[in-house]
C-alpha cells in the first residue's frame, strides 16, 4: 500500500514566529486562514475501513464490567480495538475475546507480543496464547511490541512473518521503532501499521509520522491524551464547545492522513466523547496555534 499524502498542512503564507505555551521559540506560517478544514474520518487498516479513532485497553480487566464495555464501545462506533500480550496480565485479551468472538467483519483487532524477549520462540508462544485469549483463529493485526536489543529485529519480524504465513496473522506491526527499523523490517513483510509514543507535548517521533504518511503506513499513537492541559488547548476546546481530550484528537486527525489515536478509558461517555473529535473542523490558525 502505498500513498502521496501530504504530512502536514500548507497555508501558502509567509513564514513568522511565536513562542508556544512552553516558551519556546517557533516559526508558523502568518497568514493563516480561520475556515475550518475538514479530515477524512476513515482510513485503511490492513484491508477493513475503519474509523480514525480507536481504543487502548492496556487497562481492560477480565471481568464482566470489561467485556460490557467493550461490546458497548464497538456498538457505539469504534472500529479498532488495540490490545497486548501484556497488558492486565492477559485480561485485556480475554476481556476482547469474551466480547467480540467472532470478531465482527467491521472490526480490527490488534495485539501486541515481544515486549520483554523478541526471540523467535517466545514470540511463537505468545501468538498462540493471544489466539487462544481472544478466541479467534487469526489476528487481524499483530505488531512487535518493542525491538528487543539482544535480538536482531530480522529474527523477531521472521518470526511474526512465519506465523502470518500459517494463517495465525492477518496483518503485520511495528510498536516503539525507529525509520530505520520500519524499514528493514519491510524487506521481510509488508507492515501496515507502526505504533509510537506521540501527542500534543511528546514529539519525538515526528520523522516517523512523517515516514508513514508518505509510505501509506498508519500511524498508531499511544498515549495520545497525555500533556494537553495547556492555555491553547481550553482556548480553541472553548472556541468549539469541545473537551481538551476531542481538541488534541482533531489535531492528531489533521497531523497526518494515516494517523489513527487509540485513546484509552474504561467509560463509555468518554468512548463516545473521543468519537465526536472526529466531527470537529479545526481551523489552519487553530492548528498551527497547536503545532
Amino acid at each position: 500500500m502505498h500513498s502521496c499524502f501530504t504530512c502536514l498542512p500548507r497555508s501558502g503564507g509567509r513564514v513568522g514566529s511565536t513562542h508556544g505555551d512552553d516558551g519556546a521559540f517557533r516559526s508558523v506560517p502568518t497568514e493563516v486562514t480561520a475556515t475550518p478544514v475538514s479530515v477524512a474520518s476513515k482510513l485503511t487498516l490492513g484491508d477493513t475501513d475503519v474509523g480514525r479513532i480507536g481504543l487502548g485497553t492496556n487497562r481492560l480487566g477480565g471481568a464482566g464490567a470489561s467485556v460490557e464495555f467493550v461490546r458497548a464501545a464497538v456498538a457505539a462506533g469504534v472500529g479498532h480495538v488495540d490490545s497486548a500480550h501484556t497488558y492486565s496480565g492477559g485480561g485485556s485479551e480475554e476481556a476482547i475475546g469474551v466480547a467480540l468472538s467472532p470478531i465482527p467483519d467491521r472490526c480490527v483487532v490488534a495485539t501486541k507480543g515481544g515486549w520483554t524477549t523478541g526471540r523467535p520462540d517466545v514470540l511463537r508462544a505468545e501468538v498462540d496464547e493471544s489466539l487462544g485469549r481472544l478466541r479467534t483463529e487469526s489476528i487481524s493485526l499483530y505488531y512487535l511490541h518493542r525491538p528487543d536489543p539482544q535480538t536482531p529485529i530480522e529474527d523477531s519480524v521472521t518470526t511474526i512473518k512465519e506465523c502470518l504465513e500459517a494463517g495465525k496473522i492477518r496483518h503485520v506491526g511495528l510498536s516503539n521503532v525507529s525509520i530505520d527499523q520500519i524499514k528493514r523490517a519491510r524487506e521481510i513483510v509488508p507492515i501496515v501499521a507502526v505504533q509510537n509514543h506521540y501527542n500534543l507535548s511528546e514529539r519525538r517521533h515526528e520523522d516517523v509520522v512523517n515516514y508513514c504518511a508518505e509510505e501509506g503506513i498508519v500511524f498508531v499513537p499511544y498515549y495520545p491524551l497525555h500533556g494537553i492541559a495547556t492555555p491553547s488547548v481550553a482556548r480553541i476546546a472553548g472556541r468549539h464547545g469541545a473537551t481538551h481530550a476531542q481538541i488534541a484528537l482533531a489535531w492528531l486527525l489533521r497531523r497526518s492522513p494515516t494517523m489513527l489515536p487509540i485513546p484509552g478509558s474504561l467509560s463509555l461517555e468518554h468512548v463516545t466523547e473521543n468519537l465526536d473529535a472526529l466531527k470537529i473542523e479545526l481551523s489552519e490558525a487553530e492548528y498551527h496555534a497547536l503545532a
